[in-house]
Parts: C-alpha cells; sequence; structure tokens
C-alpha cells in the first residue's frame, strides 16, 4: 500500500494543473448534478415496526383527512375571552384562509366546536392537516401560517404554531458556525506551522472536499432519504477530519523537505507515509459510521450515508488534491513565517536542499528526520521527547491516574436517560417555544404530550373498558371521546398525561397502556389498541436505540478492529486501540450526561433548563467517535511501528513516536475541538449535543489518551504489543 501511495503522490505533485483539472471538472460535475438531478433533504422520521408508527399508518388509511403532516395552532388573549364575538370572526376567518392555503386537507376551528378550548376560554388550539408529507412543503408552508394570523393578533390575539412544518422554518444555519470554526481553525494551524502558505493548505483542501462531500449528498438524496440534520453533522464532522488529514500530510511533506528530498519524492514521501495513516484512519471512519445503517431506522442510517460520503471526499481531496497543490509550492510551503521565534529554528529552508551526511546516505528520510526531532532541545519536538522519556519511566503510575481520570468522567453516565427533548428545550423566541409555553401555562403541561390511541376493531363495549380504564389510572388527566371510521373498523381516542413529555411518568404511562391497560379492557372482544402521537414516537425512538445500540457498537467495533488487524498484524495493538476508544467515547457520553441532564453549565449552551439526552445522539456519536479515535491512534501508531521494526526497541519506538506525533495530534485534536464547539453556538439542541460531546471525546482522546494512556500501555506491553510481530531491525528476534 505504501509503494501504491508513494506513486500516487509522486504522480499528481509531478502533474499538478493535470489533477487540478481532473478535480475542478469532478466537482463541477457533481455540482451540477446535484443541483439538477439531486434531491432534496427531507424529514421523514419513520420507524418501521414501532407501535406508534402503526397508529400513525392506521389513522391515515381509515382516516382520509389525518392528514400525511400537521401543524398545531395555539390561540391566546391574554386580557379577555377567545368567544367574544369579533375574536370569534377573526379566528374563523383565519382558519378560512389557512383551509385555502396549498396542500392543506383539514383545519380544525376550536371555537366551532373542534379542537380545544380551556376552560376560562381564553386559549384554543386546532390542528391543521395536510396532504403531503413535510419534505414537499417547505419552509413557505409555516410563512403562509405565519401570515394568515396577522388580522386575529391586530384583535389582540397571541397567534403561536408548531409541529414539524414549523420546524421545517427554523432548520439551524451552519454559516456562522463554519466561519468562526475556521477561523479559530487557522490561528492554530498559523501557531503549528508558523507560516500562512503551510496553514492555509488544510482550510483549502478541507473546503474543496465539503463542496464536492455536499454535492455526494445531494445526488444520494434523489436514491435515498437525506434528513435535513444530515448535512449540519456531516459539514461539523469534515471540516474537522478535512483539516486533520491535511494537517498530517503537510507535516510529513515539510519534513521531507528538511530531509533533503526533492519535492516530487517528498510529495511522494508524504503520502505514503502519513497518507497512509490517513486511508486506514478514514476508511475506519467510514466503516464506523456506516454502521449505522444496521440501526434499522432509516433516517439514522441515512445520516450515516451523508456522513460518510463528506469523509471518503475528504480524504480524495487530501491524498490526492493536495499532494497537487504541494507539487508547485515546494520549498515554498513555507513562505510568508510568523515572527514566532520558537518555530524560526525549526522551519524548513528555502533555498537550496539540506545536504546529507555520508552516515545519513540510504537512510530512509523519515527516519533521519525522527532522529532530529527527538533529539533535546530541538524545539516543541524537545519537549515530547522528554515527556516521552519521564512517562516511561512512570508508566504504570501514569497509566493508573489516566484510567482513573477517565472513569471519572464516565461516571455520569450510570444515570443516563434516553428521550428527546420538546419545545419546552426550544429557544424563547421561537414560536414553538411560546406555543409551549402557553398551553402549558393555561392546559397544563400534559397538553404537550397527548397520546393517539388506534383501536382496532372497536366495539361500545370494549372502548367503554379502555376509556374507564385510562381515566381510572392516576397518570392520565383526560380522555377524549371516541372518534369513528367511517367503516367502524377503527376508532381513535386522545389521552392527555399529567406530566411534560420528557418526564419519565409519561413513558410509563405508554408502556402500561401498551402492556396492561389496554389488552385488559379489549381483550375480551377481540380489539387491539396502538399507542401514537408524537410523544409515544420519541418514547419508541429511545426503546429502539437502546435495543439496538449493542448491536451497533459490537458491529462498529468488529469491523474497525480487524482494518487495525489488517494494517499493523497486531491483535493487541487493535484489542488496545479498540478499549481505549470506549473509553473515550465514555468520557464524551458522561461529559453530555453532566452538562445537559444535571444542568451543568447548560446556561452557557443558550439552553434554559436539564434535558434527557436524545435518543440517536449515542448511536451517532458511538459511530463518528470510534472512528476519529482511530485518527490518533493510527497516527501515532504508524510512527512507533517504524521505529520499533527500525530499532527493535520498544520503548524507544514509543518516545520517539510520541515525540514525532505529540505537536502534531495536539494541534490536529485542538482544531477538531474548535470546529466542533463551534456548533455548540446553533440554536439546535441536537447539534449542541453533537458538537459538545464530539469536543469532549476528540480532547479527551488527544491528551489523556494519545498522550498518557497509549504510550504508558504500549510501554507496560512491550514486545508483546507488536506479537506476533516482535522481531529487531534484522528480522531477527531482538531477545527483549
Amino acid at each position: 500500500m505504501e509503494r501504491f501511495l508513494d506513486r500516487l503522490g509522486r504522480a499528481t505533485a509531478a502533474h499538478p494543473w493535470r489533477t487540478l483539472a481532473l478535480w475542478l471538472i469532478g466537482a463541477i460535475a457533481l455540482l451540477t448534478a446535484g443541483q439538477t438531478t439531486g434531491g432534496d433533504f427531507v424529514n421523514d422520521f419513520r420507524i418501521p415496526g414501532a407501535e406508534s408508527q402503526q397508529a400513525a399508518d392506521l389513522a391515515r388509511k381509515a382516516f382520509p383527512g389525518y392528514g400525511a403532516a400537521s401543524a398545531e395552532i395555539v390561540w391566546h388573549s391574554p386580557d379577555g375571552d377567545l368567544r367574544t364575538p369579533d375574536r370569534q370572526a377573526v379566528i374563523t376567518a383565519m382558519t378560512a384562509a389557512i383551509r385555502a392555503q396549498p396542500g392543506v386537507s383539514a383545519v380544525e376551528d376550536p371555537l366551532a366546536g373542534q379542537g380545544v378550548v380551556s376552560p376560562d376560554g381564553r386559549t384554543a388550539i386546532g390542528t391543521v392537516r395536510y396532504d403531503r408529507d413535510v419534505g414537499d412543503l417547505g419552509p413557505q408552508a409555516y410563512h403562509r401560517l405565519d401570515t394568515a394570523a396577522g388580522a386575529a393578533r391586530t384583535h389582540g390575539v397571541q397567534v403561536t404554531f408548531r409541529g414539524l412544518v414549523v420546524d421545517l422554518a427554523f432548520e439551524p444555519a451552519t454559516g456562522p458556525a463554519e466561519a468562526v470554526g475556521l477561523g479559530v481553525a487557522l490561528l492554530v494551524l498559523l501557531v503549528a506551522f508558523g507560516s500562512a502558505v503551510a496553514a492555509g493548505l488544510p482550510i483549502l483542501i478541507a473546503l474543496a472536499g465539503l463542496a464536492v462531500g455536499t454535492a455526494l449528498m445531494l445526488v444520494a438524496a434523489a436514491v435515498t432519504e437525506i434528513p435535513s440534520a444530515a448535512p449540519i453533522v456531516a459539514v461539523m464532522l469534515g471540516l474537522g477530519a478535512g483539516i486533520d488529514y491535511a494537517l498530517f500530510v503537510v507535516t510529513r511533506f515539510r519534513a521531507a523537505l528538511t530531509d533533503g528530498l526533492p519535492t516530487i519524492a517528498a510529495a511522494g514521501r508524504a503520502v505514503a507515509t502519513a497518507g497512509h495513516a490517513v486511508l486506514f484512519a478514514g476508511a475506519t471512519v467510514v466503516v464506523a459510521i456506516l454502521g449505522l445503517l444496521f440501526t434499522g431506522i432509516p433516517f439514522v442510517g441515512a445520516m450515516g450515508i451523508a456522513t460518510a460520503l463528506t469523509v471518503t471526499a475528504m480524504m480524495l481531496a487530501a491524498l490526492t488534491l493536495l499532494p497537487a497543490l504541494l507539487g508547485p509550492l515546494g520549498p515554498h510551503v513555507n513562505r510568508w513565517h510568523l515572527p514566532l521565534p520558537a518555530r524560526r529554528a525549526a522551519r524548513t529552508p528555502t533555498a537550496a536542499p539540506v545536504a546529507v551526511s555520508g552516515a545519513d546516505e540510504g537512510r530512509d528520510p523519515d527516519v533521519r528526520e525522527r532522529d532530529r526531532r527527538s533529539t533535546p532541545g530541538s524545539g516543541s519536538a524537545g519537549w515530547w521527547t522528554r515527556w516521552g522519556r519521564h512517562l516511561d519511566r512512570h508508566r504504570i503510575g501514569y497509566g493508573l491516574g489516566a484510567l482513573a481520570v477517565l472513569l471519572g468522567l464516565t461516571a455520569p453516565l450510570l444515570s443516563l436517560r434516553l428521550g428527546t427533548p420538546d419545545d419546552g428545550n426550544q429557544p424563547r423566541h421561537w414560536p414553538q417555544r411560546q406555543a409551549y409555553d402557553t398551553v402549558r401555562r393555561e392546559l397544563g403541561p400534559g397538553w404537550n404530550a397527548p397520546l393517539v390511541l388506534a383501536v382496532r376493531q372497536p366495539t361500545d363495549d370494549s372502548l367503554a373498558r379502555l376509556a374507564g380504564a385510562l381515566t381510572a389510572d392516576p397518570e392520565v388527566g383526560l380522555v377524549t371521546p371516541p372518534v369513528r371510521s367511517t367503516d367502524g373498523t377503527l376508532a381513535l381516542l386522545t389521552v392527555v398525561p399529567r406530566h411534560a413529555p420528557q418526564d419519565q411518568q409519561v413513558t410509563d404511562l405508554v408502556h402500561r397502556i401498551r402492556r396492561t391497560l389496554g389488552p385488559a379492557a379489549l381483550a375480551p372482544d377481540g380489539a387491539q389498541v396502538a399507542v401514537g402521537g408524537h410523544t409515544a414516537y420519541m418514547i419508541d425512538m429511545a426503546d429502539a436505540v437502546a435495543r439496538r445500540l449493542p448491536w451497533v457498537v459490537l458491529g462498529v467495533v468488529l469491523a474497525a478492529s480487524l482494518l487495525l488487524v489488517a494494517m499493523f498484524r497486531a491483535p493487541l495493538i487493535a484489542l488496545k486501540a479498540a478499549l481505549m476508544a470506549m473509553l473515550s467515547i465514555g468520557a464524551a457520553y458522561g461529559v453530555l450526561v453532566a452538562v445537559f441532564q444535571w444542568g451543568w453549565g447548560l446556561s452557557l449552551l443558550g439552553v434554559d433548563q436539564p434535558v434527557p439526552i436524545m435518543s440517536v445522539v449515542p448511536m451517532l456519536l458511538f459511530a463518528i467517535l470510534f472512528g476519529l479515535s482511530m485518527d490518533y491512534e493510527v497516527f501515532l501508531l504508524s510512527s512507533v511501528r517504524e521505529e520499533y521494526r527500525r530499532t527493535g526497541d520498544p520503548h524507544r519506538a514509543v518516545i520517539t513516536g510520541l515525540a514525532g506525533t505529540g505537536r502534531v495530534i495536539t494541534a490536529a485534536a485542538t482544531i477538531m475541538a474548535v470546529v466542533f464547539i463551534s456548533f455548540a453556538a446553533i440554536d439546535d439542541t441536537l447539534v449542541k449535543m453533537i458538537g459538545i460531546g464530539l469536543a469532549t471525546a476528540v480532547l479527551v482522546d488527544a491528551t489523556v489518551i494519545r498522550v498518557v494512556l497509549a504510550p504508558a500501555v504500549l510501554g507496560m506491553l512491550s514486545h508483546r504489543a507488536w506479537w506476533p510481530d516482535t522481531t529487531g531491525p534484522a528480522g531477527a528476534p531482538s531477545g527483549r
């Protein structure tokens, strides 16, 4: 593989304009295909086989007006009854105007006996149903609703909206987060490289890969349904990974130039060494993310596809586009130096190549560079060498200390509660939050968590028994009269709990209806009940994730471990990598629980109350983080293995490998963490959780694990780490 990558790097660097032209043509073709034949990003949150999904399908089949999508209108008069003639007239006119809007199949007018009216008459709720899916409506559907509310608002009526149709108009934009992340990443790169040209290359490569990745997502959307949140996650991960991959390659290229290699050979060496790590690390990320396809939840699997396409584009850009840029630049990659004294001593000369001494002739250029970097006093590498030696002497103590830190960060995970933040967690200025607060205040928290019960083959007696059993339950606040389908094969009942959607009491009620209340009341007549509604759907989502997460974990760990075994041919290395990835992921989960469930520092994120961990977050984070953990693992282990195979000394190999990669790994982790954390400013709880989780795991992985625990464990394992390849530099057993 190294030989192939070396030839690839040399070829692209030797023919840069041809490579750049192919990239430009390919990017334009993909972007054109994405814009013309590609699909749109949609929100189809189906869970095949879930009871809430069955209830929705039954209702849509038996009640054509039930609709494929819906929005809820909340009217509120703070200073009087809505049923006064003037207010009733404007509400009736508003519902009539909405009924004439495109895609609307039915509108409830609560003052005409439909919907819900509070006992004091100051608050009313009505539902707008559409004959189209949410993805076919677009944000214009909400804007039309909001326009229709103008007359009612002029008469002192507060009108707010919520529902998936409304959410579509408030999808977060990534532009500001991308700008902040890229800006800080550029500053870190400037400090790390000390050269504006070298620092700008990873940013340029990441942007190019992002453009191609976005085009690939649009093309994929034509054949599968990609959720609207997928591009945000893909951009978040793609930017971080793309900058990291390019950083690794540029670092090796500069080192090869410093060793005196000509430009084309230096590009080949960079792609053969750092590119090899990029290829395997990126492949691990892609395999891990594609593991989401095995969740059985279509929109989660589609998010995996979108993210995997973006990471693939980043890998290709780092392996082909980057060396094509490095070829013409050559030593000019170090142009436009910053006035950083620590970097002046280590920067690459821009004139003639460094002469190679007779003692160094024939030696691997990277070996000479590692020896140079591992010499004490050679800038930051000298510090890393001293740290590596100190760590190796006290490896057991540092290993146990790092393990204790990781377990402490993971401890909050024991109180993990899966769920889905509701509209009460949205920003206060959003209409969904305002509608939620009005309903909670005027009607009670349970009106934000209604359950829709679809009863098949109902009889009068069975419906009466079911209503009686529900009314007697202490968690049920209200049961509406049943509404029968025209053929009498289905009846719908609405159950209003006493607690809010996120509360455990509501989850317990759903399970109680399904397991005991429903079967006991309906069994004598052979009727069956399916509990649906948005709240039940979210509960089913959490249950599905809890059932399938262990299988996703097993599949991802197995696939990634096999890739590592194929690369290093060392089973213990693969096992160690998998266990340490699990530790970093556990730490990220623990921090998420402490921040979002316990509320530690939550106000800093713009969230004003604790929330459960969104059910899809653990699964999504695991797939992404396990792959990202392999980035740093492969980069470190590649350097350690090269030194071990050269000298046969496992301890020197760890010290040299850490000295050669420590600064790059910490810089890369800082960049990736900054990119991730910048997305926490977006007004979306899912994005905030993913950003905080990714940033935490990357920082923990690149510091506590890669800088302390991993080298300590490698030192403790000694030769056993590389079994069965425990031979010295000449291929003979080292005898150690």
